[in-house]
């Protein structure tokens, strides 16, 4: 329980400078927060009951499905139609997360993504620590346990796979 009580102030620290990292190379004026993001994935987590974690690969496993969630039903929720013509309700509490990327692409990769995963689960679990999370392909292969080359053999067919089936309409939601 001890080195689960240390594990998680190091991995949340962590999330916060690797989500940060990735932001830095957004455009100036850009709105997303990447502190909201992780700390709403942290509170998804379980904030200060955290679960117990096997390891740091579950840990950052967990934390990208999160973020993934979080993007998608942020994505899913402006993209839905609203009752009252142009009206919108404004819901005080919540906070509306800025996407990295327009909504109806966070769907469309959303519903690639669980695509690929029947493909190929590892590939999978790339683009989920890679995209959604931040990590470098060299992180990614520690925390998965996995050689680089296998990253990036990994990553270069996500890609390829990902970019193919985006391109197909979504489905209607909402």
């Amino acid at each position: 329980m001890r080195a689960a009580d240390e594990l998680i102030p190091v991995v949340y620290s962590e999330l916060r400078r690797l989500a940060a990292q990735k932001m830095s190379a957004e455009s100036p004026g850009h709105t997303l927060q990447p502190t909201a993001l992780v700390h709403e994935a942290w509170l998804r987590l379980g904030a200060d009951e955290q679960p117990q974690w096997q390891n740091r690969s579950h840990f950052f496993a967990a934390a990208a499905e999160a973020m993934r969630r979080i993007l998608v039903d942020s994505a899913r929720r402006k993209r839905s139609v609203k009752h009252g013509g142009e009206l919108e309700r404004i819901d005080l509490d919540a906070v509306d997360l800025p996407l990295p990327m327009p909504d109806d692409d966070i769907l469309a990769l959303d519903e690639a993504l669980d695509r690929l995963s029947t493909v190929d689960s590892r590939a999978a679990d790339v683009v989920k620590l890679c995209f959604f999370v931040g990590l470098t392909q060299q992180q990614a292969a520690q925390e998965l346990n996995l050689s680089l080359s296998t990253i990036e053999r990994l990553w270069s067919f996500a890609r390829a796979w990902l970019f193919k089936e985006m391109q197909r309409p979504l489905k209607p939601s909402d």
